[in-house]
């Protein structure tokens, strides 16, 4: 029996040469053709919010501070990430066209997770800006250079995107013993599940890894905005009080979706997350977090609408 087990084994492997992404099948079709066209707009939503931000932070001098150049940067890496999930989404709900090639799944992994990484390391550094802001104002311009604030940026794209290479490497050496995968994207634990080589280090070592960066960013976030609230309720002026509450609520805001919706996949033991519950927590995480960060962050500020307003007059002025 060993035998015909060991004699199976590469002819198991080389079978597996794509992977089915089932999505939502309790759906029927005309409710998936439905849901296709919502996130479509969704989707499309998100990113012209997004591009919209970056193209204000270009071209306003007003919005070329410290703060927007790191929202430009949280909102160049939410076209990318939600690009990464939605677009296979959409064309699976729409056409049914639910293959993808091993490649193709652990490109798509690597980038969900790298790209997620990158973004709790940017929302610290974020909340970081709001206590130099709040707490240190008179020395703000001379901690917050644009030398420091650019080598901020690179090292949180590099620390993602290093982190998680392990992760890319792990996988590929995988054999699988099946191909239908009953998520709608490329995530972990259905992968796991499907393997038919031992994955318990894989477990341990994603639970351990994605709670650290989950768990840590949301710590020293907090601990930056305890700083902040001390410093808040000091300030003799009702209005200087607001002004930096409503600076910051935006960051609490987003920081409370990111990390909530994290935190209930990935901080507990993978297996016992449900696959079902996996799915539909995952979808906060892609589409709607990523829909809602323009809003939140700045298509609400003041700032931001005035700098639009000056966009859409210049644009109409010249026609």
């Amino acid at each position: 029996q060993d035998e015909l087990e060991f004699s199976m084994g590469p002819e198991s492997e080389t079978a597996v040469t794509e992977f089915i992404l089932e999505g939502f099948p309790e759906l029927d079709p005309n409710t998936q053709l439905l849901f296709s066209w919502v996130l479509l707009l969704m989707y499309l939503t998100t990113v012209m919010g997004n591009a919209t931000i970056i193209f204000l932070v270009c071209v306003d001098r007003h919005l070329q501070t410290p703060m927007y150049f790191f929202i430009s940067n949280l909102a160049f890496l939410e076209i990318w990430f939600t690009s990464s999930t939605s677009i296979k989404l959409f064309v699976m709900l729409s056409s049914g066209q639910n293959a993808l090639s091993l490649s193709s799944y652990f490109a798509q992994n690597y980038f969900y997770f790298a790209l997620g990484c990158t973004e709790f390391i940017l929302l610290v550094i974020i909340s970081f800006d709001h206590y130099v802001a709040i707490c240190q104002p008179l020395l703000y311009a001379a901690i917050m250079k644009p030398q420091l604030c650019v080598h901020l940026v690179v090292a949180a794209w590099v620390l993602g995107f290093a982190l998680l290479s392990y992760q890319l490497l792990f996988l590929t050496e995988l054999s699988f013993c099946g191909s239908k995968i009953p998520h709608f994207l490329c995530d972990n634990s259905p992968l796991f599940k499907l393997s038919r080589s031992d994955t318990s280090l894989l477990w341990n070592t994603d639970s351990v890894f994605l709670s650290c960066v989950v768990l840590g960013s949301l710590c020293l976030t907090l601990a930056f905005y305890i700083c902040i609230l001390s410093c808040v309720l000091d300030l003799p002026a009702a209005s200087g009080r607001k002004k930096a509450l409503t600076m910051c609520s935006s960051h609490l805001i987003t920081l409370s979706l990111a990390s909530g919706s994290c935190i209930a996949l990935y901080t507990c033991p993978a297996e016992d997350v449900s696959l079902r519950t996996n799915r539909i927590v995952a979808l906060l995480n892609t589409v709607l977090y990523p829909f809602l960060n323009p809003f939140i962050y700045s298509l609400r500020n003041k700032s931001v609408i005035l700098a639009l307003n000056k966009s859409i007059a210049r644009a109409r002025a010249k026609l």
